[in-house]
């Protein structure tokens, strides 16, 4: 089973799909398992969990005060602003897991030195990061043993399904799949961001980030 586990709904300020746009995406392009992890926002998992033949995991991309965090199977929404340890213990309260999102994006990932060992995994393939971003990401994973993730960080329903992590179809429910992360039970696979995207989307980005008074989204 193939899960793309980071997506991006309109519920996000940068999302361009509805949910139920996403979901069509995934049961076409036989994505078994989303995540939409909006950012710092909870509201796209109850409209996503109307879907029966599609396992939807509770997620959410929060903005700490150093970067983009991950949250897998919380049960309530995640504030944004605080620390890297605070962000992840809040998730941990929250019933979670704690993911490095990106970690080598310069404008959004927390970086190399910010990501602790409290963190539970790291996301080792995202499709909007480039190839080489993508392997250190991998490289770091394996260095601190930590379980690693993927998805393909689509803004469109377009883009569902460019990145995934493949899990045993044995699996059925959306524990099941927190629980073969952190048993690095699964593997991961899909595209990289291209040269010319990568200069188009760092203009875009680097546009939006001063339009926001240079905060992380």
């Amino acid at each position: 089973m193939k899960a793309d586990l980071h997506i991006h709904s309109s519920f996000s300020n940068d999302g361009k799909s509805t949910v139920e746009e996403i979901m069509e995406a995934a049961r076409t392009r036989g994505i078994g398992c989303v995540a939409i992890a909006d950012h710092n926002t909870f509201k796209a998992f109850e409209a996503a969990s109307e879907y029966r033949d599609i396992i939807v995991v509770p997620a959410e991309e929060i903005s700490s005060s150093e970067g983009h965090i991950l949250a897998y199977g919380i049960n309530e929404e995640i504030g944004r602003g605080k620390g890297i340890l605070e962000t992840i213990d809040a998730i941990h309260d929250a019933g979670g897991i704690a993911v490095a999102a990106h970690p080598y994006r310069w404008w959004s990932g927390i970086g190399e030195k910010n990501v602790v060992n409290e963190f539970d995994a790291v996301e080792a393939l995202n499709a909007r990061s480039t190839e080489g971003s993508n392997g250190k990401a991998r490289t770091l994973a394996l260095n601190m043993n930590k379980p690693m993730t993927a998805g393909s960080d689509a803004h469109r329903a377009d883009n569902v399904g460019d990145a995934y992590i493949e899990f045993s179809d044995e699996i059925t429910d959306w524990e099941s799949v927190i629980k073969a992360i952190m048993n690095a039970d699964a593997n991961t696979d899909g595209k990289h961001r291209n040269r010319a995207d990568t200069l188009r989307y760092g203009y875009k980005s680097i546009t939006e980030w001063i339009g926001r008074g240079f905060r992380k989204m």
